[in-house]
């Protein structure tokens, strides 16, 4: 195969798997954003299946849901929802973000408001 095939195929890969999920059958999951905290703070996913992660922010402060190990081991509908990193979700208060996403990998990962974690704005992912 040559070369640059080869490159062109493995760029267009995660596109191409993105278009295989059937992302109406995504199962539902809400997280609100406050002062100082996520609720839910820990997040139960399996690997494979397919989900709508909803965020509202219900708070009169910017949040941020930051979670790079975790976004870097999953296979995402729309990267744009993501900040230009692609390592959080920004929520302005009063607003809501959706990011459609399958988990790839299995673990841990940490989530917290990257300018409220000071605070104790922090959680946990898992992936089963």
């Amino acid at each position: 195969m040559k070369p640059f095939l080869l490159v062109a195929l493995l760029l267009l890969a995660p596109a191409a798997a993105a278009a295989g999920v059937d992302w109406s059958k995504a199962r539902p999951v809400s997280v609100v954003t406050t002062e100082y905290r996520f609720s839910p703070n820990r997040l139960s996913f399996r690997r494979g299946a397919a989900y709508r992660l909803h965020i509202e922010n219900h708070g009169t402060e910017l949040h941020e849901f930051t979670a790079p190990e975790f976004f870097k081991a999953v296979q995402m509908r729309d990267p744009g929802v993501l900040n230009a990193d692609r390592t959080e979700i920004a929520i302005p208060p009063g607003k809501t973000k959706d990011f459609l996403f399958v988990p790839q990998r299995q673990g841990r990962f940490p989530l917290r408001c990257a300018d409220h974690d000071w605070a104790g704005m922090t959680g946990e992912i898992t992936v089963k």
